[in-house]
């Protein structure tokens, strides 16, 4: 008789991830930059990864993000420097993340489109997700802690009070910092209302509380 694994009761560890691409879907355009900061829930970063990567083959980018990529110079330059071959880049992604101190989430504003580009890098040049099938969507958090419609919440709507005084460059790991911060804030605030909310009481979505310091 087979043993029963034992219960994994290490912590989750936020893995905040970024993506700057050429074009909206993965295949036909190609992965410019990704980064990664693997984040505790007190805003403790555990540790981080960023690469920047050579094109597919065959694939172009397409017209309307280039157009925008023309505005973004120094983003532009940022990524298309020390290129590294996809295949590498993944595996060695793949095996940082596995080897993180506990369970990595895969988080990301919106996750429906980083989450997208990883997943079908991480499949087609190692084969397997550290992270499963499933990503933690920041924007999706938002919605249910403002009430604001969906398609409403964006990052400019949300309380100042969960936006730490970090940059938003389109380099990746900038990005990925700042939006770590941002989740680990917002889930401050979850757990605080938690905290508040007695037995049958309904909770108040108006007022956040002060976010954690990061140390």
């Amino acid at each position: 008789m087979a043993k029963r694994q034992a219960p994994d009761t290490r912590p989750e560890i936020y893995v905040s991830t970024d993506i700057e691409a050429d074009g909206p879907i993965p295949g036909p355009h190609s992965m410019l930059s990704f980064a990664s900061a693997a984040m505790l829930a007190d805003k403790t970063v555990v540790g981080t990864f960023s690469a920047n990567l050579e094109t597919l083959p065959g694939a172009v980018g397409h017209p309307v993000q280039m157009q925008w990529w023309e505005t973004q110079p120094e983003a532009w330059t940022a990524c298309r420097r020390d290129l590294q071959r996809p295949e590498e880049a993944l595996a060695r992604y793949v095996e940082w993340v596995e080897s993180l101190p506990g369970k990595p989430v895969f988080v990301a504003f919106p996750a429906g489109f980083d989450f997208t580009w990883m997943f079908w890098y991480m499949m087609r040049f190692v084969g397997r997700s550290p992270f499963g099938w499933a990503a933690l969507d920041v924007k999706t958090l938002g919605f249910a802690l403002t009430g604001l419609p969906y398609r409403k919440t964006v990052k400019p709507a949300l309380p100042d009070a969960w936006k730490d005084p970090l940059p938003h460059t389109h380099v990746a790991l900038d990005d990925a910092l700042e939006q770590g911060a941002l989740f680990c804030n917002m889930l401050a605030e979850v757990r605080a209302r938690e905290a508040r909310l007695a037995p049958g009481e309904v909770s108040d979505v108006s007022e956040p509380s002060p976010p954690p310091q990061a140390p």
